[in-house]
């Protein structure tokens, strides 16, 4: 539950699952009994994606852990088990083996989910020793966020054999996507439709559009050497920074909300005229003003912090789109006319 999800923004379910794995086994018995089969659904699936608990985390959804946990760095829990009891102590057999049997089929819908709760350096160090084949298979695999971090992190010499084999990267067996996901998952535990998801162009424009210049540039030179074909192709689909210039407005303000003011400034050092109009067009006249000034001020900077800032906010777009907040084109191409 810690895996990268703000304490400040769980939502019901979430709080439910971690108070009551606080509480017990019994006690969540007794809750359960006086719940809806579909909210016990609902907040058994939260409990199943709980590996650890995390001081902050209990701070926010009780108030005396803290006091009692202070000075621990996170409580284990079997999550899986204390699940099985509850639900099994609580609904006739029946109906707890239907809840189990759709909370198993939805965790297995989320092949390397946990990777979202590993330092991606430690398990960059893991998966560069594997063949480039499993490694386009990891990737291809694992959010992409998670994906991009990782491509960025291997040897420059890797990235554009990785980035072929994961657009060309077909059905992947079930059986090995589990095999993998669980062994990588048991040798870093120190430190989900039923799998089998291609790979494939869109796979890997996912990851593209969350790694840095130099990574990007590394991908593509390699790619359009191997086949000129599909690099035009992962062009078109991916979204850059300019493409921001085709959204509506509404979703630009939302984009805008989500940005950083010295990440905008930065963001718009290079940028051209159209994507400048486009921003101050979002903006309220004083925040406008603020930004204008910020601009004329700035002095010179390095393109890879521009460069970076502009990812940034390609980055909280494409995270406002996952959320379906907003709508976005995926390249130039995909403007609606």
């Amino acid at each position: 539950m810690s895996k990268t999800i703000d304490p400040e923004n769980l939502n019901g379910y979430q709080k439910a699952a971690i108070f009551l794995m606080y509480m017990g086994e019994e006690y969540t018995t007794q809750v359960f009994s006086r719940m809806k089969e579909q909210e016990i659904g609902e907040v058994a699936f939260e409990m199943s994606k709980v590996d650890q608990i995390t001081p902050d985390i209990l701070k926010i959804v009780c108030a005396d852990f803290n006091v009692k946990y202070e000075g621990d760095p996170k409580m284990i829990v079997e999550g899986d088990s204390f699940i099985k009891n509850v639900v099994t102590a609580t609904l006739k057999d029946k109906e707890a083996k239907a809840i189990l049997e759709d909370l198993e089929r939805k965790k297995q819908a989320r092949p390397f989910i946990w990777s979202r709760n590993v330092n991606t350096g430690t398990l960059s160090a893991y998966i560069q020793g594997e063949h480039p084949q499993t490694i386009a298979m990891i990737l291809a695999h694992m959010p992409a966020e998670i994906a991009s971090e990782i491509m960025m992190n291997l040897q420059d010499e890797l990235k554009g054999d990785i980035a072929m084999r994961i657009a060309r990267l077909g059905q992947i067996s079930e059986d090995v996507v589990r095999d993998v996901d669980k062994a990588l998952k048991y040798e870093l535990s120190g430190a989900v439709g039923p799998g089998g998801k291609a790979g494939g162009i869109e796979v890997l424009v996912d990851i593209i559009n969350g790694v840095d210049k130099s990574t990007e540039d590394a991908v593509m030179e390699y790619v359009e050497e191997d086949d000129a074909e599909m690099a035009n192709e992962i062009r078109k689909l991916m979204f850059v920074f300019d493409d921001l210039t085709n959204v509506d407005d509404t979703a630009m303000r939302e984009i805008l909300k989500k940005v950083e003011g010295q990440q905008l400034t930065y963001a718009l050092k290079t940028a051209t005229e159209d994507m400048k109009a486009k921003i101050f067009a979002n903006l309220s006249q004083r925040a406008g003003e603020m930004l204008k000034d910020d601009l004329d001020a700035m002095g010179p900077v390095r393109l890879t912090e521009v460069e970076e800032a502009q990812q940034a906010v390609v980055r909280a777009a494409k995270e406002l789109e996952a959320d379906g907040t907003i709508t976005l084109g995926k390249g130039k191409d995909d403007v609606l006319v």
